[in-house]
């Protein structure tokens, strides 16, 4: 029974829909009502709503939507999945005829006819999570001028905050307009009923022609609450290891139940595609059988194209870490995704969370233009193992220079990482306050012209050695280069001979993303070290 007109759709796909990168509409549709029943004698309802679960005469009642018609159907197992659907905040004018959400197939060939019928010119993008990244690429390629509204201080919030430079740097090199740490208050519409204008929480008015609402999901629960099932402390159904409700006859999967986390082992909401069809599998297999594999833990491995960059995650970041009780730290290393010598290495961005107490993975973010993926899931293989950054080191990889490194990025995280939890380089988070302790930059003097962080010191690194009784003795010393790579180098040597010295996590490059100092002292913009692998020239 499905309320919506088609069944298994490519949820993930429909954004692309808009801007014709899916050409047709039959593209998104998996398989239809018509398939199944010829093939598997399944007998798929669309256009139809359970209304109530009668547990006790092991019963639904049904809707047909054309019609207002009620009918009974029994069951000898039930299974749930009503997903999530879109929050949308109870305010004036939220249900005006181009104010779209994204959640299914109706939703997105709405939003594609209004584009098509009405030519719009500006569009507001209310949320900066994954669906709010993909509608602002796909409406920049449909021609619109786009502007981002989000409440927390960055897009993609699920990321540590060392990572959000790189979205913020493409979002805006493609023209969308960020409106960051501050949420939507009002819909104002004109005469034809239409939103002509967003205002937000600060009372900023933005201009729009069009407006989607990506401000998150809320589990569909009401039926199984209605029928007196347990809904679980994360907010959705509880389940047990085979998807059961607290009726045993009764099991519900995807957005609308909770899983188990892979790194905390406590139970959670993670509305993603992955977990979704394993757990289908799991109840499907179980109501027919009786027995199944238990489900597994769910990390929330995803990741998302931002234009031409991708980002992503999996297990936990280093603020939810140390919210679960973890000893939390981390590595950041700004690696190219393969060869530096090969053509078309590009770097990318990764952050390693682990326990410092014993050296377990815990999570890992990833930010580039190639290679995010692969790096991405590595990690979340040896999360859902258990390892450590000592497994993670000693991974056995597969190198060719079109593909990767002898040491993949992967490997140079957790060698950080080891470093780091070792003693043997030391290292602080990148968020340093212009006049806070002594910032020594052992980058080149031209690299140093080009760009540096107020009050920082320039000794390059080959002349550090030689100019060692110009660093004070009695004060900390972070050391910044481009990347960390040299800096790491640096905190060894002025540790050997008796300073406290501290490498910068990410180097300036994310430190000064950080500091807010993105121009150069004379006001122009600054030219950054191009994304080469060469460390010997970047560092």
């Amino acid at each position: 029974i499905e309320k919506s007109g088609h069944i298994s759709f490519a949820n993930c796909g429909l954004p692309y829909y808009l801007d014709g990168r899916i050409p047709s509409q039959e593209k998104l549709l998996l398989t239809t009502p018509q398939q199944v029943a010829e093939r598997f004698r399944i007998d798929a309802r669309v256009n139809q709503e359970v209304i109530a679960i009668d547990r006790a005469r092991k019963v639904v009642r049904v809707r047909e939507l054309a019609n207002g018609r009620e009918y009974e159907l029994a069951y000898d197992k039930l299974i749930l999945a009503p997903g999530a659907s879109p929050i949308v905040p109870p305010i004036a004018n939220v249900s005006a005829k181009n104010v779209f959400v994204v959640r299914n197939v109706e939703d997105i060939v709405r939003a594609r006819g209004y584009l098509k019928s009405h030519e719009p010119r500006r569009a507001v993008i209310v949320g900066g999570g994954y669906i709010g990244l993909e509608m602002a690429d796909v409406l920049r390629h449909a021609g619109l001028e786009v502007t981002m509204v989000e409440k927390s201080p960055r897009p993609m919030a699920l990321l540590d905050e060392e990572m959000a430079g790189p979205i913020i740097e493409e979002l805006q090199s493609n023209g969308v307009e960020l409106v960051l740490g501050d949420g939507l208050a009002e819909l104002q519409a004109s005469d034809d009923q239409q939103v002509r204008q967003v205002v937000t929480e600060s009372g900023k008015k933005l201009s729009a022609d069009m407006v989607v609402l990506a401000i998150g999901v809320r589990p569909n629960v009401e039926l199984a609450r209605a029928a007196g099932l347990e809904i679980g402390a994360a907010g959705a159904i509880r389940v047990d290891e085979y998807q059961r409700t607290s009726d045993r006859d009764i099991y519900a999967v995807g957005d609308a139940a909770e899983v188990i986390h892979g790194v905390t082992g406590k139970t959670a909401r993670i509305p993603l595609a992955g977990g979704a069809n394993r757990g289908g599998r799991i109840a499907g297999e179980h109501a027919a059988k009786g027995r199944s594999e238990s489900a597994g833990r769910v990390l929330g491995t995803s990741i998302v194209q931002i234009f031409g960059i991708a980002a992503g995650l999996t297990g936990l970041s280093e603020s939810a870490a140390r919210s679960a009780g973890f000893d939390a730290h981390s590595s950041i290393v700004l690696p190219s995704h393969h060869a530096g010598y090969y053509p078309d290495a590009q770097q990318i961005r990764i952050k390693l969370v682990y326990d410092d107490a014993t050296g377990r993975v815990l999570g890992a973010q990833a930010v580039g233009r190639a290679g995010v993926d692969k790096r991405l899931d590595i990690i979340a293989t040896v999360i859902h193992f258990g390892g450590t950054i000592d497994d993670l080191a000693r991974l056995d990889l597969a190198y060719s220079p079109q593909y990767g490194s002898a040491k993949d990025p992967v490997h140079y995280a957790a060698f950080v990482a080891q470093n780091q939890r070792e003693g043997l380089t030391p290292a602080i988070g990148p968020r340093l306050v212009p006049g806070d302790g002594y910032v020594l930059d052992v980058r080149s003097r031209d690299e140093f012209a080009r760009g540096a962080l107020a009050g920082s010191v320039n000794i390059p690194l080959d002349e550090l050695r030689q100019r060692m009784e110009e660093l004070p003795r009695d004060r900390q010393i972070a050391v910044l280069c481009q990347v960390g790579q040299r800096g790491h180098t640096a905190v060894r040597i002025l540790r050997q001979h008796g300073f406290d010295a501290v490498n910068v996590k990410g180097g300036y490059r994310v430190a000064r993303e950080m500091s807010g100092q993105d121009r150069r002292r004379d006001g122009k913009d600054r030219q950054l070290c191009p994304a080469v692998a060469d460390s010997a020239r970047c560092g």
